[in-house]
């Protein structure tokens, strides 16, 4: 690197607050009920997040840190020199810094988040673990198209990181939106390394996500208490339990709050019914094979895919073709199937 110390480069795209109450008001309005996933992260939401990553029964978070440990050097390799790394959700550093630890010279990093406090925490504290590193962050909301800020030295070439399997709470009509909305983002020759959560036997992913300790029930019940907190709701959160279910038509995880009782809610005005034992569906987590992956993100090539020895997780290199096409699931040009290790 240079040998400059830089400064953090903010730049606010003023995103839109969101609007909890009315997201809630349509979701708990539909059949089934459900309530938005963004709902759990709130600061007690966060820190519940932060101890299930930690809990025995949840494997993605140690399974992908694990998967870029062993293989850093070679998706390094695959990311190249000289890049422009645009992280979407600025959360915990240590992914990000296996990828820092041995970039060679990159011309910055840029974190994405709605949340301007955090997302400044989170550049802050990069900056001072790479001094040299510039460091420009955006407050925007990933989910919409927004700018990406000319990177601060000359780039080879802009990647983009979305680590964590987030993209398994996305629908699959959503998840396409998304994945060629990153395309576009990037540009022919731009890159995309990102963790898929595979599909594994139900035991395995009902306990991931319906921890023995209790705590992600806990996640899951602090959305009633946000929402009392944030959008006038009565909720009585005792009358509610966490369920965990394998929903292998969908191929996904489904969290649920489950009425323990007949009653009513109200949410900013607006009154909703519950039965005994109706659920309001909370979250969706859809598993992936290899291949299903590959054709949900049409718009890329899938250059390489690192899996764990039990093949639970993977973390994949996508790339956008040069000449604007996509090969679905193959290296460029040659027709030969990705290579996975």
């Amino acid at each position: 690197m240079s040998g400059t110390v830089n400064k953090v480069d903010l730049i606010d795209l003023e995103p839109a607050p969101t609007d909890f109450a009315a997201e809630a008001i349509r979701g708990l309005g539909s059949e089934p009920k459900t309530l938005p996933c963004k709902l759990f992260y709130d600061k007690r939401g966060s820190e519940l997040f932060e101890r299930i990553c930690t809990l025995p029964e949840y494997y993605p978070t140690r399974t992908e840190i694990g998967i870029m440990r062993r293989h850093r050097d070679e998706i390094v390799a695959r990311l190249g020199p000289r890049i422009q790394l645009v992280e979407l959700g600025s959360g915990s550093s240590l992914k990000t810094q296996i990828l820092l630890d041995a970039l060679v010279d990159p011309a910055s990093y840029v974190p994405v988040d709605i949340s301007r406090d955090h997302l400044w925490e989170s550049a802050e504290r990069i900056q001072a673990a790479y001094p040299e590193l510039p460091v420009q962050a955006v407050c925007a909301d990933y989910m919409e198209s927004f700018e990406v800020p000319a990177p601060a030295r000359s780039a080879e070439r802009r990647v983009v990181f979305f680590p964590g399997s987030t993209i398994g709470n996305f629908h699959e009509p959503d998840a396409r939106r998304f994945l060629g909305r990153i395309a576009d983002l990037l540009g022919p020759g731009g890159g995309l390394l990102i963790g898929a959560d595979l599909r594994k036997e139900e035991a395995t992913l009902v306990a991931a996500y319906d921890d023995s300790q209790g705590v992600t029930a806990e996640f899951n019940l602090n959305v009633l208490h946000r929402l009392n907190r944030e959008a006038d709701s009565d909720f009585v959160v005792e009358q509610f339990y966490h369920r965990s279910v394998w929903n292998d038509a969908m191929g996904r995880i489904e969290m649920h709050l489950v009425s323990r009782v007949a009653q009513r809610v109200r949410v900013a005005g607006e009154t909703f019914p519950l039965a005994a034992g109706e659920p309001i569906r909370t979250e969706c987590a859809y598993k992936y094979r290899l291949s299903q992956f590959a054709e949900l993100a049409e718009r890329f090539e899938v250059r390489q895919v690192w899996v764990d020895d039990r093949q639970r997780f993977s973390v994949q290199y996508l790339s956008v073709p040069d000449d604007g096409s996509a090969h679905r699931g193959t290296h460029a040009g040659t027709g030969a199937a990705p290579k996975v290790l």
